[in-house]
């Protein structure tokens, strides 16, 4: 099986347990016995799927196929899984209780939040890193006053923290499972003044005193957290985990009208994604605006994921090119903001110094 095989079959097993079509198209290759599971497992577990994989296979009956090994390995994992998310859930609540007595109301965002609300079927599906919430930026301060006092602290050591525009940087707390991102920011540039908390506050949803994103907010973050803060339409790539979110999703709000924003520039990434979740998943729910801006992202999509040595040739240019933005967004920023100045000076200083 290609890099592309492998993709595509592990894309539809993720959809075999709500749409039929696909069930039919998996059962068939898998009783052909040639799915090469040392491509599967690689794929998947570098997408963050194989729990996901696992708990859909089981759904659908289909394990009996295949090598035995495997389904103890895969559900040794998948069982790991579930324990961390259990402890996530709980210092997500606690997280939660000590905001809400001192009249803050954190929107969990992301992995987390779709734990708390309830979106996956087992809660081990979801491979979840830190545990990302969103405060109003009046709030802001506070909520990090109040989590620091409760004996969080930076994970990254040292004073000259880099000056995100988006959250806090990454706070962790002895015996506790998961590092936290306290959010005053969504999304980064110019993207924050069409999708920031003043935008999505009126469309939260509640359940049990918790708070998260609205559905179709839900979408526009499952895709923007990879195609715009991870820069994945600029690589022109895929992350089944942020698909399956995305797909799970669509089976209670139509995707279309979720990214159905006024600003063009939003738009058309979250379009691109849409088409090519698509197409990997095979999937019936998902849907998007069928533009030629559409159409030639999803063929440069297939090109790449058709041709390896076409597909490393486009990432390290693609890299170098957000290196070297990066660098002169910071250079720039340091003209007008005091936290990059300072941050740049202390920088500088130290190279100086080695």
């Amino acid at each position: 099986m290609t890099y592309k095989d492998t993709l595509f079959f592990v894309g539809k097993c993720l959809t075999i347990n709500h749409e039929d079509h696909n069930k039919i198209i998996v059962e068939n290759l898998l009783q052909q016995q040639t799915i090469d599971w040392d491509n599967v497992v690689k794929v998947s577990t570098s997408h963050y799927v194989f729990p996901a994989l696992y708990c859909n296979l089981k759904r659908a009956n289909f394990l009996h196929y295949l090598p035995e090994d495997l389904v103890g390995y895969m559900k040794h994992i998948t069982d790991l899984n579930r324990e961390r998310n259990e402890q996530i859930i709980e210092q997500a609540k606690e997280i939660n209780n000590i905001l809400l007595k001192n009249n803050i109301t954190p929107i969990f965002l992301k992995g987390t939040g779709n734990l708390l609300e309830g979106l996956y079927n087992d809660i081990a599906e979801r491979m979840v890193g830190d545990i990302d919430f969103l405060v109003s930026k009046m709030d802001y301060d506070t909520a990090v006053d109040l989590i620091l006092k409760n004996k969080y602290s930076p994970v990254m050591k040292g004073d000259n923290f880099f000056p995100s525009e988006k959250h806090y940087p990454r706070l962790q707390k002895e015996n506790k499972i998961a590092a936290i991102e306290i959010h005053k920011e969504m999304t980064i540039g110019n993207y924050a003044k069409s999708f920031n908390y003043e935008l999505i506050k009126e469309n939260v949803i509640y359940k049990d005193s918790i708070c998260f994103l609205g559905y179709d907010d839900q979408v526009k973050l499952s895709i923007i957290a990879k195609q715009i803060n991870d820069d994945g339409n600029s690589f022109n790539d895929i992350s089944l985990r942020n698909a399956n979110d995305v797909f799970l999703l669509s089976q209670v709000t139509n995707t279309s009208n979720s990214i159905n924003v006024d600003n063009e520039p939003l738009k058309i990434p979250l379009n691109n994604f849409l088409a090519t979740t698509k197409i990997v998943l095979n999937s019936k729910s998902i849907q998007f605006f069928d533009t030629n801006t559409s159409r030639k992202y999803s063929q440069k999509f297939l090109d790449l994921t058709e041709n390896q040595y076409l597909r490393k040739k486009h990432n390290k240019k693609t890299k170098r090119k957000i290196f070297f933005m990066n660098r002169l967004n910071i250079i720039l920023k340091s003209f007008y903001k005091k936290d990059f100045t300072i941050w740049l000076f202390n920088r500088i200083k130290k190279g100086r110094q080695n």
